[in-house]
């Protein structure tokens, strides 16, 4: 093995003087820099691929390559025993004896955090072999040949480095949470944090860290869970809003009439306010938790357009908010709206907290929550092993555990991937005869590739087993009547969603299930006030929209969503053109 690029070479006996880097001041963990490993047979490849990355990345990783497969995987081998962190591995395809993708997962075995490249021609075909490799979730991303430094290699090399560190655990911590270890609102609060990608660390409240924190910072008699901000602001069982303020989120309004005031922040609520705010209307998101919605629970999406490699649920909430932002749009979380009505020619919306908005025109963009089980014993054991669409935030909890997902959707597929990082096993229960129903085929596909993920059919849950922590879960075969335990430490449920539009009984129309009737579908006779029809996307009341997964019949696809926002938001200027001055 050697360093690129030749003028910087080490011998692999050198690496223990690596090890005496810097300690980080509170965990006493070498901070050695991260490796860079790449490997190709042609020796032009290897030393170029090396010699560019060196210039840009040579400061703050070291670069190490390869030209054999068995020289590289003993050199990984040696790198694993002594603890190195390597980020990236680079295979070319083809190698010499071994195919690229076999390499990555032989040298993915001794790093399993390292993120896997594939260095391919470029051919935009279906059979060049990095279709395959990314369908089956054997590569994270992919280099093409010939690269140029600037426009192509370094940022996506980039992206692939901090992609690599998110995944890490976390050296600066920004909150701590101090609590009994089922407590419910402390799971409350990790997903809420976790969705803001907020590192933070969970304390039980009787072990040392937690007694320390206790004795530090709680008062007598102080409700737990406390949140320790790395400042030493505490907050004692704090609400949503509370949070949101202690992050730096927004949680007030800054207008008395705004053009537009958009219900929700999820992928439709989010891309309205951009088109609205990049249009110059007066724009307002009131979003009753964080942003994001559905979308914002899923830890890696495939097909949204323009993001190559995917993008996770929280960061493209987070890239979507800071968006808006900048184009002038006022994000409020953490803030329910509780009503609506019309008064002239506005609309009122009343939250929670009895502060109301008023808006020329409103778009409703809730999306849907997460359809309970009912099931008593599991409902009891919320955040103590039963979680609803909180994969992201409870995974590393499930290390080395059997773990089960129920559901059939994208969601479900989304999360049994992520989770299979970590778990021993993954099951996932699915009530129907085949997940193509239900579920897109990379999904699919992808999830067949993974061997600590089963997929059981025709499979009820019917019950659960535990007492204060969830130990196994009951199922019955919709076949044959038979019932069978299954050991099982997590139980992630994502069986379909149903919209929370009962604050608007009486103001809009909404269908048998309660989604919200647009355009076409909504009944004239019922008390439509106007000469012309309602918009594509108006609900029953003029100038009162709808977009996304709250829609009667929407497509549940996350772009879908997107351009729904985005189309909603010319009918809402149409409107106000038409309206007089």
């Amino acid at each position: 093995m050697s360093i690129a690029p030749p003028s910087t070479r080490q011998p692999l006996d050198t690496l223990p003087s690596i090890l005496g880097a810097p300690s980080h001041p509170r965990f006493g963990a070498p901070l050695a820099p991260p490796i860079i490993f790449l490997i190709s047979s042609e020796q032009s490849v290897q030393q170029t691929l090396a010699s560019d990355l060196e210039r840009r990345f040579g400061n703050d990783t070291r670069i190490f390559s390869s030209g054999t497969t068995d020289g590289a995987l003993a050199a990984l081998a040696d790198l694993a025993e002594r603890g190195e962190p390597v980020a990236l591995l680079i295979a070319d395809h083809p190698l010499a004896g071994m195919a690229g993708v076999e390499f990555l997962a032989r040298a993915h075995r001794l790093h399993p955090s390292a993120k896997r490249i594939l260095l391919v021609e470029r051919d935009y075909t279906a059979a060049n072999p990095i279709v395959p490799a990314m369908m089956l979730g054997q590569i994270d991303y992919h280099l093409v040949k010939p690269w140029l430094p600037e426009r192509g290699l370094y940022p996506a090399v980039s992206e692939f480095l901090a992609s690599w560190a998110g995944s890490e655990p976390d050296a600066f911590v920004l909150f701590e949470i101090v609590a009994p270890q089922n407590n419910a609102r402390a799971h409350e609060i990790r997903d809420l944090l976790t969705r803001f990608d907020v590192p933070f660390d969970f304390h039980e409240a009787a072990s040392p860290r937690g007694s320390e924190l206790l004795e530090e910072f709680a008062h007598a008699g102080s409700q737990l869970p406390i949140v320790v901000r790395h400042d030493g602001r505490v907050l004692v069982d704090p609400t949503e809003g509370e949070l949101v303020e202690a992050l730096g989120g927004g949680t007030r309004l800054s207008a008395d009439l705004y053009d537009v005031a958009i219900v929700g922040a999820g992928p439709a609520g989010l891309s309205a306010a951009v088109y609205a705010a990049s249009e110059g209307l007066d724009t307002v998101v009131l979003e009753r938790q964080i942003s994001g919605g559905q979308a914002g629970s899923s830890s890696h999406i495939r097909n949204v357009l323009g993001f190559t490699w995917g993008i996770g649920g929280h960061d493209l909430a987070h890239r979507a908010c800071e968006q808006a932002w900048l184009f002038g749009a006022n994000l409020v979380f953490a803030q329910l709206v509780t009503s609506a009505r019309r008064h002239d020619s506005e609309v009122v919306l009343t939250m929670g907290d009895g502060q109301e908005v008023r808006a020329r025109a409103v778009v409703l963009a809730m999306g849907v929550a997460w359809r309970r089980l009912g099931v008593p014993h599991l409902e009891a054991l919320i955040g103590a092993g039963v979680f609803y669409g909180a994969a992201a935030s409870e995974a590393r909890a499930m290390r080395g555990r059997r773990v089960t997902v129920v559901g059939a959707g994208n969601s479900a597929g989304q999360a049994a991937l992520h989770l299979a990082k970590y778990a021993e096993e993954v099951t996932i229960l699915a009530r129907g005869a085949a997940l193509e129903d239900s579920m897109s085929q990379y999904l699919i596909t992808e999830l067949q590739g993974i061997a600590n993920v089963s997929v059981r059919l025709h499979t009820e849950l019917v019950d659960g087993v535990g007492g204060e922590q969830l130990e196994a879960i009951v199922v019955r075969d919709s076949r044959t009547g038979q019932t069978e335990r299954l050991e099982t430490s997590g139980l992630f449920v994502m069986i379909g969603a149903e919209p929370r539009t009962e604050w608007l009984d009486g103001f809009v129309q909404r269908d048998e299930h309660g989604f919200l009737c647009t355009g076409s579908d909504v009944d004239l006779t019922q008390g439509w006030p106007l000469e012309r029809p309602p918009a594509l996307l108006e609900t029953s009341v003029p100038g009162v929209f709808a977009a996304g997964d709250i829609r009667h019949n929407s497509v549940k696809r996350v772009t879908a969503a997107m351009g729904e926002g985005a189309t909603v938001i010319q009918l809402v200027y149409e409107l106000l053109a038409r309206a007089p001055a």
